[in-house]
């Protein structure tokens, strides 16, 4: 599956397992898509607005073979002030959430 293959591995520095940067993605973007590295810039972050702006309406974006961004509501806990030890009460929240789809699962756990 194209979107699961992996970076070109020659053109980096680091060691299996490391982080991809978003340079380093959007030069990979730009090789794959056959656009200049501007291109694959400006395509990287509309993609990432889009996703942004979807999660923060509340809605999910799914990407078919590749997985789902959602939204996830965390109840209020208590929890522990880490210098005090003291008890405290957190906040309910929603956060950013990502559940893979099986063809990623799949090639990741192939590699």
């Amino acid at each position: 599956m194209q979107a699961c293959a992996s970076v070109d591995n020659e053109n980096r520095s680091h060691e299996k397992g490391t982080t991809l940067n978003r340079n380093e993605l959007k030069e990979a973007v730009a090789d794959r898509a056959g656009l200049d590295v501007g291109q694959a810039d400006r395509a990287l972050s509309a993609v990432l607005d889009a996703i942004t702006g979807a999660l923060a309406s509340g809605d999910k974006v799914t990407l078919a073979g590749f997985g789902t961004f959602e939204t996830r509501e965390r109840a209020a806990r208590t929890g522990r002030n880490p210098q005090t030890g003291e008890s405290m009460e957190i906040a309910a929240s929603t956060a950013a959430a990502f559940k893979p789809a099986a063809a990623l699962k799949k090639a990741v756990s192939e590699r």
